[in-house]
């Protein structure tokens, strides 16, 4: 199977780790890159679609006979060890992956990791900084016109300082703000002119429509660079 360029470019932030997990590992392409390079020694992988498993484990067959990978239906980490050294979740939403590591039996913050979320991805960084992580890559990329955000990184030292983030940082990751790309700066354009758009409408509340105002007025503040 061909990867799509979604996945070439998740799989360029994979490092080798004696253990590693796919959690909602679809059809398991990601997990085979893992496997075919070398680069863990021992795979979970792990969906709550018993189809999207059972795809899984044919196309990983050969390592799951070998005992090098093993795929756990379930949702989250059920199933994955806690001692799991490097951890892929991609195409959730932020929030989804915050309930994952803070699950009060399952949940845990790897050494390192990779994550894609699909919304709120500003909740997914704050709880990665507030719960001892070191984001070390955080930016969007555009894959067939549609932007992906990608966080990875991995537990902070000891004593290691906690990294401080901006406003502007947290709500839209960190590479994106410094560099103020053209293509990031047109996502925010268009943001904003959806929310000028709902402030005209008819029927808003007072409450709506301060919120929306201020929306309105933190994204323009971000696109003219008088908020960071």
């Amino acid at each position: 199977m061909a990867y799509t360029q979604r996945m070439k470019i998740l799989c360029s932030h994979l490092r080798k780790a004696e253990t590693f997990a796919d959690v909602g590992c679809d059809h398991g392409y990601m997990s085979e890159y893992m496997l075919k390079n070398g680069l863990c020694g021992k795979l979970y992988f792990s969906d709550v679609s018993r189809g999207s498993l059972a795809k899984a484990k044919k196309l990983l067959a050969e390592y799951v006979d070998g005992g090098r990978a093993e795929g756990v239906l379930g949702d989250g980490f059920y199933g994955v060890p806690k001692d799991t050294e490097e951890v892929l979740i991609a195409g959730m939403g932020g929030s989804e992956i915050v309930d994952i590591l803070s699950h009060e039996k399952y949940g845990f913050l790897p050494a390192y990791f990779v994550f894609q979320p699909m919304l709120d991805g500003e909740k997914l960084r704050r709880y990665l900084i507030e719960n001892g992580a070191f984001l070390e890559r955080d930016y969007t990329f555009v894959c067939d016109g549609k932007p992906y955000d990608c966080i990875t990184g991995r537990k902070r030292k000891k004593g290691e300082e906690t990294q401080t983030y901006t406003r502007a940082e947290y709500a839209f990751g960190r590479e994106n703000i410094q560099s103020r790309s053209e293509d990031f700066l047109k996502r925010l354009k268009e943001k904003a002119a959806r929310v000028r758009k709902y402030m005209n409408g008819n029927g808003l509340s007072e409450k709506s429509r301060e919120e929306l105002t201020a929306r309105y007025e933190f994204l323009t503040g971000v696109i003219s660079g008088e908020i960071e």
